[in-house]
């Protein structure tokens, strides 16, 4: 598996990178606004909880040589279960196009994985959920909750 992964784009590729003892403490200074802090949790307790789960991958998202957000995803290939546990785009580089370049590079390396049929995620619904982000990536509700969450699908063939 590739350490890292990127997208060209002219100023600033985004590419997924493993976070390392180096760079540990600039992905955990990352920050959601305030009004999306109740949508996920921090990558303090990402990072916590995919160190003691043997199916958690997890990435810092750069735009060139900057971290702007994280992602986790729990993968079971057995299986071909691929579920999008945590996504993040630092408060200060939303909306500059980080975080759909970050889940095309996702899509791209689920794709390439095991028994690979759908990359599926949940969130929390409310005003300002990240519902229409994952609608414009071609994600739809599945019409299941778990834990409070409506659960979506992309499908990968």
């Amino acid at each position: 598996m590739p350490e890292s992964r990127t997208t060209s784009t002219p100023r600033n590729p985004v590419s997924l990178r493993e976070v390392t003892q180096q760079t540990v403490d600039a992905v955990l200074k990352l920050r959601v606004t305030k009004d999306q802090e109740r949508f996920v949790a921090s990558n303090a307790v990402s990072i916590a909880q995919a160190h003691f789960s043997p199916h958690a991958w997890f990435r810092a998202i750069y735009a060139g040589e900057t971290p702007v957000g994280f992602l986790m995803l729990s993968i079971q290939p057995e299986q071909g279960e691929y579920f999008l546990w945590r996504f993040m785009v630092d408060a200060q580089h939303q909306g500059r196009g980080y975080g759909r370049r970050a889940l095309e590079l996702l899509v791209k390396h689920v794709k390439g994985l095991p028994h690979a049929r759908e990359l599926t995620l949940s969130h929390v619904p409310g005003a300002g959920s990240p519902e229409g982000f994952y609608r414009k990536l071609g994600f739809a509700h599945t019409g299941a909750e778990k834990g409070g969450e409506l659960m979506m699908r992309l499908a990968l063939q």
